[in-house]
């Protein structure tokens, strides 16, 4: 099926697209507890999870995403939910669809199922078929593309990308999580490489590639330089995190400001970053700061 290029368009156009932020922390201010399913509010808390996405299109997004990261039927069986996954992400999907209009780009997030393959946790039909219905709802929900996101495995990431693509016409975004190493090198949970990354997963259709949550932005800017001069050719998102997370009197801190990670806007597009959003910690004041800022160079 005939793949939409909206996200490419864009970058094409000379545009630097601008991502939303954070979800979850967002949500928690909202009411969520730590026991609920955040994507289960999709159907019993709706006008709420519009007031995420309405947020993020107001502070001038070009592109949200959707309240569906742990919504696989994999990963809702903790809650007994699994039944619900179709529902569960195509209303996710409308929610964001909604806040969106036609202006601003819905991505339909899929996150990690929680189960390895390595290990024999889920089998590879049995992640496929979970990714092959999420996907499929959030394209009807009025996705425009799909995320593959926060990924450590990349056997599983190429398998959520290929039941997107067979079974949807969605662009499709895929990005990995890095820490870095003792020896000063960035890998994802199962030590793979930014490197290692490109070359595994050049063949498999994607359209964007990139980094999500587990650095702070300066942290992104050598694992985007390292994707860059590996894989020439390919479109870059970052998402970085408000920083590396702070604990004080049992609160999680996030110090980087919207000020701080507006100011580090050039590095990262100099690293090779085409379009630039946030993960945890961020939230609409950081991409409001964040496109002001792009917009005052002209960008």
């Amino acid at each position: 099926m005939e793949r939409r290029r909206k996200i490419q368009e864009l970058i094409h156009s000379g545009k630097i697209p601008v991502c939303d932020g954070a979800w979850g922390t967002f949500l928690q201010q909202l009411g969520l507890q730590p026991e609920d399913c955040p994507e289960e509010w999709n159907l019993s808390h709706p006008d709420l999870v519009f007031k995420v996405a309405s947020a993020y299109v107001e502070a001038g997004a070009d592109i949200i995403e959707t309240n569906s990261f742990g919504g696989s039927r994999i990963k809702l069986a903790h809650y007994g939910l699994s039944e619900k996954a179709y529902d569960i992400n195509r209303e996710a999907a409308r929610i964001s669809r909604t806040a969106a209009g036609s202006r601003v780009i819905v991505m339909g997030s899929i996150g990690p199922t929680g189960k390895m393959l390595l290990t024999g946790d889920v089998t590879p039909d049995e992640l496929y078929e979970a990714f092959r219905e999420q996907s499929m709802a959030l394209e009807e929900g009025g996705a425009d593309a799909i995320v593959v996101e926060t990924m450590s495995d990349p056997d599983e990431a190429i398998m959520a990308v290929r039941a997107a693509r067979e079974n949807t016409s969605c662009e499709i975004v895929c990005t990995f999580t890095f820490e870095k190493n003792k020896d000063g090198l960035y890998r994802t949970m199962m030590g793979y490489r930014p490197s290692d990354i490109a070359l595994m997963l050049r063949d498999s259709g994607i359209d964007i590639l990139g980094t999500n949550c587990g650095n702070g932005t300066e942290g992104m800017i050598p694992i985007l330089k390292e994707f860059s001069e590996t894989w020439p050719e390919i479109p870059l998102i970052v998402q970085a995190n408000a920083g590396l997370p702070l604990i004080s009197e049992g609160n999680t801190i996030y110090p980087e400001s919207p000020q701080m990670m507006a100011s580090r806007v050039f590095q990262l597009l100099d690293a090779g970053a085409s379009i630039i959003g946030g993960c945890c910690g961020t939230n609409p004041e950081h991409i409001r700061t964040i496109k002001s800022k792009l917009i005052g160079s002209g960008k």
